[in-house]
């Protein structure tokens, strides 16, 4: 139950972020709830794709499109409001790259996928609805970007393929790895830490 809401709490973040985004470029409401939408599922349909799981889980399920449809229609409706929210969008955001990074690695080595295999696509499940809202707004994926965001998604991928090989339990491990994605990303926007950026040529 713990890690169902929390992957519902994960949608919510991960659609107001996307609708906020297209509210931004100033889409109107069926464009901001795709957005929203895209933004919320792209990562987990990836994952599900990568893994051979069709149709993929987010679906074939209706409350997971219905969550992030209202959440993106509540965006629409009140995004003054939303906006003054910067830092608890942002902390709604990293929670949301959490969730779906850990949940992600968990759900691939439950499928059958390597180690390796299983960090690559948590973190991809945690990126992967980003970059389409990027691209989708026309802008540069944040991930290629200097942030710290998908170092952050790798990192909880990698604490819980080591749980899973020392067989801790596997909910803890999530829930553990969650958290430190959390603050990582967290402490990285505090501190303005980045990534090296090339310099321009002479």
């Amino acid at each position: 139950m713990l890690l169902t809401a929390l992957e519902f709490l994960g949608l919510v973040a991960f659609a107001a972020s996307g609708a906020l985004a297209a509210v931004r470029a100033r889409l109107d409401v069926f464009g901001v709830v795709v957005v929203g939408l895209t933004t919320a599922l792209g990562g987990g349909v990836i994952r599900d794709v990568l893994l051979g799981i069709h149709p993929p889980t987010t679906l074939r399920n209706w409350p997971y499109l219905a969550v992030c449809a209202a959440t993106a229609l509540v965006v629409f409706t009140f995004h003054p409001q939303v906006a003054r929210l910067r830092r608890g969008v942002l902390l709604a955001d990293a929670l949301g790259l959490g969730v779906f990074a850990t949940a992600g690695t968990t759900i691939a080595l439950n499928a059958g996928a390597t180690v390796y295999a299983a960090c690559l696509i948590g973190m991809t499940t945690g990126i992967g609805g980003g970059a389409v809202r990027d691209l989708l707004l026309r802008e540069i994926p944040l991930v290629l970007r200097k942030e710290i965001y998908a170092v952050a998604a790798l990192a909880g991928s990698v604490l819980v393929a080591v749980g899973h090989s020392l067989q801790l339990p596997e909910g803890p491990v999530t829930v553990v790895s969650a958290a430190g994605v959390v603050a990582i990303r967290m402490i990285a926007l505090w501190r303005h830490w980045n990534a090296p950026v090339a310099r321009p040529p002479e």
